[in-house]
């Protein structure tokens, strides 16, 4: 074969190589996004959404808002942290480890008193004694009220009620809020507090009391696209979550609007 014959053959043959190495180099890489463990249903089917639109599937990793907010300062790789109060968002923002202009607040959320669905406990929270009778010789199951965000509502709550001091030492102290709803679903805790959302995502429980507005803060998750992301794509998925598609998800699980 002529020597320019072979030229193009070559260049033919390299053609096809070369678009499909571009196109490998430009597929877009997925959001690694860090979220409180109470937000996995609904951020699960957030996920899901957003990929039916042609984009890569988040990553999602959930555990306690505290523990998140570690991982952050600690410099793990993500894009987005969407936390279950706004201290410890406070946290991760005064280290400098948000984006500049990109904290929101996305939702809100209540807590509740909870009990094996087969239960049939009666709880009346104006009074200590209605309280630690349901409880008997058994353990009332939180999030760790010294770190985790529903802890510290659920504590915050008992404290204004004036039942704090009455039930402190029998507080099991979960590492989070799914974990404090186990403990309830599976019989080990008579009664637990969770947020309104992990109740009505569990057919193990059922509500036995509403702590009342006004008993403990208003209960925010924000959301902000972290400094050290490079994907293009956070931003933007942010905006979904905000996006009337995206509010109408979180509230079919029971979120609703930050206050």
């Amino acid at each position: 074969m002529p020597p320019r014959s072979f030229a193009g053959s070559l260049a033919v043959i390299s053609l096809p190589c070369l678009a499909a190495c571009g196109s490998a180099v430009s597929q877009p890489q997925p959001l690694v996004v860090l979220a409180a463990a109470s937000l996995q249903e609904a951020l699960q089917v957030e996920a899901d959404a957003w990929a039916k639109q042609g984009h890569p599937r988040p990553i999602l990793s959930f555990a306690a808002s505290s523990a998140l907010a570690r991982q952050v300062e600690s410099g793990a790789p993500a894009d987005l942290f969407l936390s279950a109060d706004e201290e410890w968002m406070d946290t991760v923002q005064k280290a400098g480890d948000l984006r500049q202009g990109t904290r929101r607040d996305l939702l809100g959320n209540s807590i509740v008193l909870i009990a094996p669905r087969a239960s049939a406990a009666k709880v009346d929270l104006s009074r200590a004694a209605g309280l630690t009778d349901a409880i008997g010789n058994g353990r009332l199951a939180m999030a760790d009220p010294d770190a985790v965000p529903a802890g510290k509502y659920g504590m915050a709550a008992l404290e204004h009620l004036g039942l704090w001091d009455a039930l402190a030492d029998k507080v099991v102290r979960a590492e989070n809020v799914r974990a404090a709803l186990a403990l309830v679903e599976s019989g080990e805790a008579p009664l637990g507090i969770v947020y309104a959302t992990d109740a009505a995502a569990s057919d193990k429980v059922r509500v036995v009391a509403a702590f009342p507005p006004g008993s403990y803060p208003p209960i925010r998750y924000p959301v902000a696209v972290l400094a050290t992301s490079r994907n293009p794509q956070a931003a933007s998925f942010e905006q979904f979550l905000e996006s009337n598609q995206g509010r109408a998800i979180f509230a079919r699980y029971g979120f609703g609007t930050a206050k």
